[in-house]
């Protein structure tokens, strides 16, 4: 069977100045909504114009990629955060990324339903809609000395959340969205020495036992959505903020675990750079799963070159057939709405190059 989508993208897309600034200036909720619906319908038009051939709304309306999450539900104080390091890009400011736990989570609405509706008018095919991964919450979210007051452990926290995004895909999937992605960076973790110490000393967990609670809870909320016609993806990254990332190292210590358990049709993989490490964990990818070979930066304005990019994706097949593969850039453009440090145009030509290289290798 073809694979859909030999052309696709993370999801995110830069914001325009005008719509930062209105947020920033906190304008009027009703000249927000419009703003973005113009922006939206203008990134629609592009995405069409390029070729592409599967549609988002770039998460214009979203803080960063998971605040749809913090919005559905109550529970969270989004004037505290739990502080991260980040690498790269000397001297510029991370986005300040909120969020603490601080009370019993109870969902008060869907996550994107009110993204999907404007999409279902106004995308001219297919649709993708984003979500963060239920794993991303504990690990950023969870404060001790506060989260501990309402939830015993991390554990407790992330299957309190799983609920909410099972209930959202399914959700989803039965509206006729053709493409559900996860975006699940904290994978990383169990990639780099760094933060495996950070589970085992800081969260508790022994690491490897957190990597498997981890795919059962990712695999939980993809649980029975499964339908003919519609993809799930989930995207793995080192992190992806102001240029900056979090973690490195390639995916050998969990690719045959990671690869043969999730329970997705399509893996999004962070492959920019040499932070990345080989293609050879591919070998562990199920036959007739999808791997998106995430070849062009969306943190450097440099473009790459197509022969490049053509050569890196027959390295790959090398482990894993080319019809088995696709194209991305590595992560969205703008995981918090303060975005990379490039410009909308060389975003465009980046996306424009993922295009004409994809239909030169899969002619």
């Amino acid at each position: 069977m073809a694979v859909p989508y030999r052309a696709d993208h993370v999801g995110s897309f830069l914001r325009p100045a005008e719509l930062l600034k209105a947020r920033q200036d906190g304008a009027d909720p009703q000249h927000l909504r419009a703003m973005e619906d113009r922006h939206i319908q203008r990134v629609l038009a592009r995405q069409k114009e390029l070729g592409f051939e599967i549609f988002t709304d770039g998460e214009l309306r979203r803080r960063n990629f998971m605040s749809d999450l913090i919005d559905a539900v109550e529970g969270f104080d989004t004037d505290d955060a739990v502080a991260r390091s980040w690498t790269g890009s000397a001297g510029v400011a991370v986005s300040s990324v909120t969020g603490v736990v601080t009370g019993k989570l109870r969902q008060r609405g869907r996550m994107t339903a009110h993204e999907l509706a404007f999409l279902r008018t106004h995308s001219p095919g297919a649709i993708k809609i984003t979500l963060p991964t239920a794993n991303q919450f504990p690990a950023i979210a969870f404060k001790k000395g506060m989260t501990d007051k309402v939830y015993q452990n991390h554990s407790a926290l992330l299957w309190d959340i799983v609920p909410v995004v099972k209930a959202e895909i399914a959700a989803l999937v039965s509206e006729g969205v053709q493409y559900v992605q996860i975006d699940a960076p904290r994978y990383s973790y169990y990639i780099d020495p760094k933060w495996r110490n950070y589970v085992k000393n800081e969260m508790g967990v022994e690491p490897d036992a957190a990597l498997d609670e981890a795919i059962k809870a990712d695999n939980a909320c993809l649980a029975g959505a499964k339908r003919p016609g519609t993809t799930l993806a989930i995207h793995l990254c080192r992190g992806n903020n102001r240029s900056q990332w979090y973690a490195e190292g390639g995916y050998d210590p969990i690719a045959e675990k990671l690869f043969g358990s999730l329970q997705v049709d399509r893996f999004l993989l962070e492959y920019d750079d040499a932070r990345s490490g080989t293609f050879e964990p591919l070998r562990f990818v199920p036959r007739g799963k999808t791997v998106v070979l995430g070849l062009v930066s969306s943190k450097r304005p440099q473009l790459e070159s197509k022969q490049d990019l053509i050569r890196r994706i027959n390295e790959a097949a090398r482990h894993i057939p080319l019809e088995n593969l696709a194209l991305s850039p590595q992560c969205g453009f703008a995981s918090t709405m303060e975005g990379n440090l490039l410009t909308e145009e060389d975003q465009w030509a980046k996306l424009r190059l993922v295009v004409e290289t994809a239909r030169e290798v899969w002619r």
